[in-house]
């Protein structure tokens, strides 16, 4: 009997040990290779992706997210055959990934990076593929888009342009409760296959901005016109390099759980954002996060909502991807089982919300003489912002602040 009840005993203390480690190991899973490879070259797109969009004119805010970018390039290749399918991997630097490592790593990325509980974040991702009312849908390809990509596909009269232009803006602010109430105003070709991202990101700081220090300011979209917005401050330890060769800050700010980062990189003075980003390359970025250390500083930053579409189409095409957007081309035969198809639009629109939650302060900081002669980094211009994961190195979100909503408050000389 007594053995018995030692053998029961030593099971249940194996049973719980292993129970125990398989709950670690699920909270600090370890990507595989091919998520792995596909995380940096992500990131490796983000830039010549940001390169290409930053020489439109009259673009003014950008806001792109590379992994969610990389998932809509899975999903052309998922429809693709051929050169059309190819020309995804070489984009994505991914010609040694087979097939279905490139759809299951991307899928394994994505999820790792949005997880609301590990990152403690408010990120809704939505995607849907429409085709022309002609379309037939084959039934593989919904299954593994929905599967892989979590993307819906759906039908819609393209030559009635004005309820197809309402249809895609009703189900984008549907699918991020209102933030972002418009993708596009209008659909130039209407014989295609369109993707759509919509999403809303509400960064959950590590440490929170104080809710009652928040006051009107004006921010300098440029030196001659000023735009009224909300400012939120605090001071605290953050990872700061001032580059005065460059004459530019660089500061990290950790998001709640420290999974990842917004980094902000602003010239000291209000100038168009030109200079500083033919220096944005992943090498560079790199090279200040590095440079990087814990200074005490007081933060300044606009409390605004950035609602931000961008057609994405001519850029990857400018970027290599010419078969799947070029009509007499494309062969997304895997879509429909004929080709009848070609990409003509590559919506891509964010909501993102700059507040002031977080987690609450550690006040224990503020009894020791850390804080002393903070450096000041007062937001009030124009800058370059990342959110960096810190886990898969990838990053979840790149983009320029140049004018945030606000009423103009006046001319300056």
């Amino acid at each position: 009997m007594f053995i018995m009840w030692v053998t029961n005993l030593v099971n249940l203390v194996l049973l719980a040990a292993s129970a125990s480690a398989a709950t670690s190991a699920s909270a600090d899973k370890v990507l595989s290779n091919h998520a792995t490879v596909l995380a940096d070259n992500s990131a490796n797109l983000a830039f010549s992706l940001y390169q290409t969009m930053a020489k439109e004119k009259d673009l003014e805010n950008i806001l792109i997210s590379p992994v969610v970018v990389a998932s809509s390039l899975g999903l052309v290749a998922l429809g693709g055959k051929a050169a059309t399918a190819s020309q995804v991997k070489t984009l994505l630097k991914a010609d040694k990934v087979k097939d279905e490592q490139l759809h299951s790593g991307l899928a394994e990325l994505l999820t790792e990076v949005s997880d609301p509980k590990t990152r403690n974040v408010t990120w809704k991702i939505s995607n849907r593929l429409y085709g022309p009312s002609s379309v037939k849908f084959v039934d593989n390809f919904v299954k593994n888009s929905k599967k892989h990509y979590n993307c819906d596909q759906s039908k819609i009269n393209f030559r009635d342009k004005k309820s197809a232009v309402n249809s895609i803006n009703e189900w984008a602010s549907k699918s991020t409760g209102g933030k972002l109430p418009e993708v596009t105003k209008d659909v130039e070709k209407t014989d295609g296959a369109i993707i759509v991202n919509a999403m809303f990101f509400k960064p959950h700081w590590d440490e929170q901005f104080h809710h009652k220090m928040v006051d009107n300011r004006g921010f300098l979209a440029s030196r001659s016109y000023t735009v009224s917005v909300q400012m939120m401050h605090r001071t605290g330890l953050y990872d700061f390099y001032d580059d005065t060769a460059n004459q530019l800050v660089v500061l990290s700010m950790p998001l709640a759980h420290k999974k990842s980062s917004v980094v902000f990189i602003m010239p000291y003075h209000v100038e168009p954002l030109e200079r500083l980003e033919k220096m944005l390359t992943q090498k560079q970025v790199n090279t200040w996060l590095g440079n990087l250390k814990e200074t005490a500083v007081a933060v300044s930053l606009p409390k605004v909502s950035m609602e931000v579409s961008h057609n994405l189409q001519k850029h990857l095409e400018e970027l290599g991807l010419t078969e799947a957007v070029d009509k007499a081309k494309a062969d997304l035969s895997n879509i429909s089982g004929k080709k009848d198809l070609y990409l003509s639009s590559v919506f891509h629109a964010s909501a993102m919300e700059w507040d002031t939650d977080g987690n609450e302060i550690n006040t224990a900081v503020f009894a020791t003489d850390k804080l002393k002669s903070p450096k000041l980094f007062y937001a009030d211009h124009p800058f370059i912002f990342l959110v960096k994961d810190q886990k898969t190195n990838s990053i979840l979100f790149i983009g320029r602040m140049v004018r945030p909503k606000g009423e103009k408050m006046r001319d300056e000389l």
